[in-house]
């Protein structure tokens, strides 16, 4: 039904209105609809709709990914991208049981390894030549176009051994046939996280950019560090992708405070890492702030900044006939102790709470996830 959203602080958007008001279908209207419903926001922040471009959310396709839902609307998060999961062997079924069903937004990084995280680092991906068919991922790109943002490839030695950088380069290569953006994972070598530099190019995506892995870390020299910094000024983009074991909080703390602020906060969110350490796009954000980042940074690296890899609204969200989404967030005063992906504490001190998201004419509670026990 019609909406009115009121009583908001705007962040993040072109323009800052004291109203909002949504028609029958879903669009943002240009003035009052009648027999819409009131939301009052109760003074909470408002933003563009919180876009997560980390996740692992191909639950039953394997063995680590979670339902959508719990990366999605009751957390605040309004669309998302798959990071991953599925090759070309198994993307039909992502897309008919995970990306059209759900209500949230969701693209997907198609895995380079034909057979994705099905057994994900027990049956690495990417073992040999025989774990890429380019002919068969080129088809499936082509016929779903609509909802492939990028192709993935996890360049650590866990996944491909001693095939070291060979793997990223043939994902690179079909990434600029097909004309789409690379997202690469670095962690632990082979290869080295500047062999992967060398291969990448703007628009091209950095995930676990702050972990804290020795000879995986852009922390590991003075100039790897100068070497993502320049990366990162001729538009490489730097993901954060927090997951289990690719988050620091000192190579997070240090890289922002000697001017690398990341590009994308995400979460990669799977059923390893969702208890603990990660817990939620909120948690995340928070997290980061924590370290250094300014809220408003915060605020665009969980919105307009990944919302624009997948080609949604971001600062122009209140356009007239634009659909509507949007997430109502306040930042509250805590004391709320969290971890990173090697155990190190912190304690917050504040802290994101989603309180509703608006996709369309279908407005819904959200709250931050509690960590199992609390």
């Amino acid at each position: 039904m019609p909406l009115t959203l009121t009583n908001f602080k705007p962040v993040g958007f072109d323009g800052a209105p004291d109203r909002i008001f949504v028609d029958a279908a879903g669009r943002v209207a240009a003035g009052p609809v009648e027999g819409a419903e009131l939301l009052d926001l109760k003074g909470a922040w408002l933003s563009p709709g919180w876009c997560d471009l980390h996740v692992h959310v191909w639950h039953g396709g394997t063995d680590i990914s979670i339902r959508a839902w719990e990366a999605g609307r009751p957390t605040g998060v309004t669309a998302m991208a798959d990071a991953g999961s599925a090759g070309e062997a198994s993307f039909h079924g992502l897309r008919e049981y995970v990306i059209e069903p759900a209500s949230e937004t969701i693209r997907a990084f198609l895995n380079i390894g034909s057979i994705g995280l099905v057994a994900c680092n027990r049956v690495p991906e990417l073992t040999d030549w025989r774990s890429i068919d380019i002919d068969r991922t080129l088809a499936v790109i082509e016929a779903n176009r609509d909802v492939i943002c990028g192709i993935k490839v996890r360049a650590s030695g866990v996944i491909v051994g001693s095939w070291g950088i060979t793997p990223a380069k043939i994902a690179k290569r079909v990434a600029e046939m097909v004309d789409l953006p690379l997202m690469v994972h670095v962690g632990e070598p082979p290869p080295l996280i500047d062999e992967v530099f060398d291969i990448l190019t703007p628009g091209d995506i950095v995930t676990h950019c702050f972990n804290g892995k020795p000879a995986g870390s852009i922390r590991d020299t003075e100039a790897l560090f100068r070497q993502a910094s320049e990366l990162a000024g001729r538009g490489i983009l730097m993901d954060i992708g927090h997951g289990g074991a690719s988050f620091n909080f000192q190579t997070a703390r240090a890289s922002i405070a000697d001017g690398l602020r990341p590009f994308s906060i995400s979460t990669d969110l799977h059923r390893n890492s969702m208890d603990s350490p990660v817990q939620d796009m909120a948690t995340t954000m928070s997290k980061l702030l924590a370290v250094g980042l300014p809220f408003e940074d915060c605020v665009r690296a969980a919105t307009t900044a990944p919302r624009s890899v997948l080609g949604l609204s971001g600062g122009d969200g209140l356009a007239p006939g634009m659909r509507a989404d949007f997430t109502a967030f306040d930042l509250q005063d805590a004391a709320i102790e969290v971890m990173d992906s090697q155990a190190n504490r912190m304690v917050l001190a504040q802290v994101f709470e989603p309180r509703l998201t608006v996709l369309g004419d279908d407005a819904r509670p959200a709250a931050r996830r509690l960590p199992p026990g609390r």
